[in-house]
């Protein structure tokens, strides 16, 4: 399949088998993750091209802790201030960690801090965007999703979740948990490998100065994957589903939210 597809030239064994791995050494799964992750960035290159860790506002965003990844355990990353209405962060978050041995083998852990989530953020998203991220994520991406935690979100955003995860497979339904406050979350994961800001012993600068460390370490690699092209099949199942819009019965639900 690699030989067969011409501009395709990340043919080292390091970057094939990170999808190997996601999918238990299977091959003709591997291959299928493999195919789609190629043609999802080309079907969203606003979402995966020029992922450029030393963009202005990529690195402002990154200042800012939008994405911040914890040293003390390595299958877990804690993603704070989630609730900017930005889709670039988190997808170069996604490469860089398909990118890192351990995480190919553990899998990984995301937690969102919705404290400052605002209606105006919501309104930024399409459900038609939401539910292409999501399909993104779980089925093209070659990194294991160990389990979402979303803490403090506001009653009025209750919908959108719902909406979130609803598009998720079964299992990854059953990995995202919802956490009313802190305290909560506190009782299944030790507060001392979260940043000190949440009741650990690293501060969030520290860790936000050292994982910019890492993506400045990667860029050229990261920026090298908008190298990556394939020939697209237009009648195949996973375009037609990206690319399918009927999101029929949802828009009542949501334009109720507005209401309330």
């Amino acid at each position: 399949f690699v030989e067969s597809e011409t501009p395709f030239h990340f043919s080292d064994s390091s970057f094939l088998l990170r999808f190997l791995r996601s999918k238990k050494f299977c091959l003709p799964l591997a291959q299928e993750m493999l195919e789609k992750y190629l043609a999802i960035r080309q079907l969203y290159p606003q979402w995966f091209r020029r992922l450029d860790i030393t963009d202005p506002i990529l690195s402002e965003i990154y200042d800012n802790g939008y994405l911040i990844p914890l040293p003390r355990r390595d299958e877990f990353w804690f993603a704070y201030g989630s609730h900017q209405p930005l889709v670039t962060p988190t997808l170069i978050f996604c490469p860089l960690l398909s990118i890192i041995l351990r995480f190919q083998i553990s899998g990984y852990c995301h937690v969102n801090d919705e404290s400052g989530l605002l209606m105006g953020h919501i309104s930024l998203w399409s459900l038609s965007d939401i539910r292409n991220m999501s399909r993104c994520i779980q089925n093209s991406t070659p990194i294991r999703h160990k389990a979402t935690h979303f803490i403090n979100v506001p009653s009025y955003a209750a919908k959108v979740f719902e909406f979130i995860t609803s598009c998720l497979s079964e299992k990854l339904k059953k990995r995202v948990y919802f956490h009313s406050n802190l305290s909560s979350f506190h009782k299944i994961m030790d507060p001392k490998i979260l940043p000190k800001e949440y009741g650990g012993e690293i501060p969030m600068a520290q860790m936000i100065a050292d994982y910019k460390e890492k993506l400045l370490k990667k860029r050229e690699l990261l920026l090298d994957l908008d190298n990556l092209k394939i020939t697209i099949n237009k009648k195949a199942k996973y375009v037609t589903e990206m690319q399918d819009q009927d999101i029929t019965g949802l828009a009542g639900s949501f334009r109720k939210l507005e209401v309330d």
